[in-house]
């Protein structure tokens, strides 16, 4: 939303339940000592012997340092990394520390997820969006992990908080010794003063009773961030002690198994003769559920019934992917050729009719499939209805959209909606959504007690809210020091628009061509004369986030043709692409890193090969080098070097996982993910027919981490989108053969 959008929608005192702002990183910091307090008063209360410092540090009598994160952990290891930020700016001993997920409150709303959009803008127009989308960011509570945006997000309030926080315990120690407070410092969760040491557990109420600093000072030498700490979370989920969504039990509480139909379909008159004794039956017009003491006995009672559905209207089928490829077609049916224009521009440089004229005129067009996201946990919530209040237990990537979607759902006030967030079995956006929630809670009303509504994974890949199908087509020129032309368009439907009017009604939702929907498209490398452009496809298939978002078909699109220009030219790729980048020193950086790590490109051995990519995404640069080997016609990856530029490092090891993890999942995708859709219904419901990428399969991978003092980027998102035109550039340099199209391994 612009800032103008913004400001008229707040004039027209708009509330939080009718409005969503998906944006704000401004001029302040909304930390908890800043706005405390305030017209609505911090909600994160204190147990029994503990003592609220500030919005996002309590102080146990125990010794215990609690850190609020509002962020969702789903595997990526952010509770300890943002815990980690806390605890070396106050000084803290880590075996101390522990979390909590944090309450609802505009202390704990992401500012981070504007981070990249504002950074495109002038610097005058940052500061107005900014202060604006702060203001309401904070208004509306919004919380939401996504985008990479966690360590960005929340680095500078914690610290804040923190140095505040460490300030306010020197000042307590030093009343008692009666020595001024600036020579006293923190350590191992002890205020110390030359030979005097006192824990922070003695002193804390104390501190808790001053007022907080205006502008503390943070630490200039770090002492536990950038290390390899345990990660909180890894006792308890080796232990079996970590409770996930699925995990929550009440009392009372009842299980419930739901069939949705195809997408779009109607369903026909439900024949309740079939319904086993000692289950109950809840209609609803989009889904069915059966409740029982036990899932399982809910689901062979579902089954039982039979349900029958026919096709709705504009039902998913293969159409999509042909409306798809049809996009790229002008409006009178003709062809994009290398000097035309076509959908909207993007971006734009240089005189790019000029520049195809002459010579030769590189063309290939690609194409991505719908992709499921394929939690390893199902999408599952438990709800409990009573006395006029809702409690929702869900593996959420946003609380606030849960508040929001259930309390309008309920016809309930926002403030009689409790969400409690479980750790996640995997996220990668389709947690954001809100469709399990709100099922559950509807269930709940119905049958009057508390009920966990677990989805098969039948349900969870036929009801997913997908990754896109894409198809593109590039015309481009080359020589030996790099490309002279590029003349881009991408076809894909606008999956902000769905996700827009899913969760947030109120806001203005129709498709739309513009950039947002093709980040990335624009090339990392100086070519003087460019254009990329964006064709809206028609989709009737639910849409959604999918991890790296648009990174994940813009990158491929993007690197495999910048190889194929590199064939063109006769160059080698890697030296064709560092010609390009002698204005971007730390793209430059990353790239030779991979490169030295990963060997010589191109082909290694007959039917072994190595390919390259470079991607910038949510903050981070990348660069993978794929070793693949082809045996018996079918490719199999060996090795991928990975080097990674994302700023101020808070714990290695933490970005290593992600790294790997990101390479593991594009890889998956890359090799044979692929969602078909007929008459609404998918084809792919189980593992069987979408395979994951199987542990004797997963390639050797070495993460090299680039030195930098640079502002933190993301590191949960930018491993993926890499790894699949790295690997289709390591299959051309082994066969000979371009692979312009997605899945690599048809089935």
């Amino acid at each position: 939303m612009k800032p103008d959008a913004v400001l008229a929608a707040a004039a027209k005192g708009l509330t939080r339940r009718n409005l969503l702002i998906a944006a704000g990183a401004g001029t302040g910091l909304a930390i908890g000592w800043a706005v405390w307090p305030r017209r609505r008063a911090l909600n994160w209360t204190a147990a029994k012997g503990e003592q609220v410092i500030n919005a996002f540090l309590k102080i146990g009598a125990d010794g215990r340092v609690v850190v609020a994160v509002p962020q969702a952990e789903m595997g990526q290891g952010i509770w300890s990394g943002l815990a980690q930020i806390a605890a070396d700016e106050l000084g803290a001993d880590w075996r101390a520390v522990s979390v909590e997920p944090a309450p609802l409150g505009p202390q704990y709303a992401n500012h981070g997820m504007a981070a990249d959009a504002l950074a495109g803008m002038a610097p005058a127009m940052q500061a107005i969006a900014g202060a604006v989308s702060t203001r309401l960011i904070e208004y509306f509570d919004f919380q939401i992990t996504g985008g990479s945006t966690s360590v960005r997000g929340f680095e500078a309030p914690l610290r804040s908080a923190a140095a505040a926080a460490r300030e306010m315990l020197c000042r307590a120690a030093a009343r008692r010794w009666d020595v001024d407070w600036q020579e006293c410092d923190t350590v191992s969760s002890h205020v110390v003063y030359k030979a005097n040491r006192i824990a922070f557990a003695a002193i804390a109420a104390d501190a808790a009773a001053q007022d907080a600093p205006d502008t503390p000072t943070l630490r200039t030498k770090r002492t536990l961030a950038g290390l390899p700490v345990l990660r909180l979370d890894i006792p308890s989920k080796t232990d079996g002690s970590a409770r996930f969504g699925i995990d929550v039990r009440l009392p009372g509480l009842l299980f419930a198994a739901i069939a949705q139909g195809p997408i779009g379909g109607i369903r026909a008159a439900t024949d309740r003769k079939r319904l086993p004794p000692g289950v109950r039956l809840v209609e609803m017009p989009d889904f069915v559920a059966v409740v029982a003491p036990g899932w399982w006995q809910a689901k062979s009672a579902l089954d039982a019934l039979d349900l029958q559905w026919k096709p709705g209207k504009n039902a998913p089928g293969p159409w999509l992917q042909a409306a798809v490829k049809g996009a790229l077609q002008a409006k009178d049916g003709s062809a994009f050729g290398p000097a035309g224009r076509i959908g909207t521009v993007a971006h734009e440089a240089g005189d790019v009719g000029t520049a195809m004229a002459g010579g030769k005129v590189i063309t290939a067009d690609y194409s991505l499939p719908f992709l499921a996201h394929a939690c390893l946990e199902p999408m599952t919530a438990t709800a409990r209805i009573s006395d006029g209040r809702a409690e929702i237990w869900a593996p959420t990537q946003s609380a606030s959209l849960v508040n929001w979607a259930v309390a309008r759902a309920l016809d309930m006030a926002e403030g009689d909606v409790a969400v409690f967030p479980t750790l996640l079995g995997g996220g990668f956006g389709r947690k954001v959504e809100t469709d399990a929630c709100v099922q559950a809670a509807l269930i709940a009303r119905e049958v009057g007690q508390p009920v966990q509504l677990i989805w098969s994974r039948e349900e969870d890949q036929s009801h997913d809210m997908y990754r896109p199908a894409v198809a593109a087509r590039l015309h481009g020129k080359a020589g030996p020091r790099g490309i002279t032309a590029w003349n881009a368009a991408v076809a894909v439907p606008d999956v902000g628009a769905g996700f827009t009017g899913r969760n947030m009604p109120a806001l203005p939702s129709s498709p739309a061509e513009g950039g947002g929907a093709i980040e990335g498209a624009v090339p990392p490398y100086a070519i003087a004369d460019l254009r990329v452009a964006h064709c809206l496809a028609d989709c009737t298939a639910p849409l959604g986030f999918w991890r790296s978002v648009g990174h994940s078909f813009t990158g491929f699109v993007v690197e495999c043709f910048v190889d194929e220009l590199a064939h063109a030219a006769g160059a080698d790729p890697g030296a064709f692409r560092l010609a390009m980048l002698a204005g971007k020193p730390r793209h430059a950086a990353v790239l030779r890193a991979a490169l030295a790590a990963g060997g010589p490109l191109g082909q290694v051995q007959p039917g072994l090969g190595r390919g390259v990519a470079l991607v910038e995404s949510f903050g981070s640069i990348v660069a993978q080098v794929a070793e693949v080997l082809v045996e018996g016609g079918r490719p199999r990856v060996t090795r991928v070097w990975a080097a990674i530029d994302c700023g101020r490092v808070i714990n290695p090891d933490s970005v290593r996982a992600q790294i790997e993890g990101g390479i593991v999942y594009g890889l998956t995708a890359a090799l044979h993910g692929g969602i078909d859709f007929a008459g609404g219904a998918v084809a792919q419901t189980n593992f069987d027919s979408y395979p994951l990428l199987t542990m004797a399969d997963c390639p050797i991978i070495e993460t090299i981490i680039m030195p930098s003092n640079e502002a933190p980027g993301g590191v949960g998102e930018p491993g993926t989108p890499p790894i699949a035109p790295a690997v289709a550039n390591a299959l051309f340099a082994a066969t000979n053969v371009r692979f312009r199209d997605l899945p690599l391994i048809k089935a």
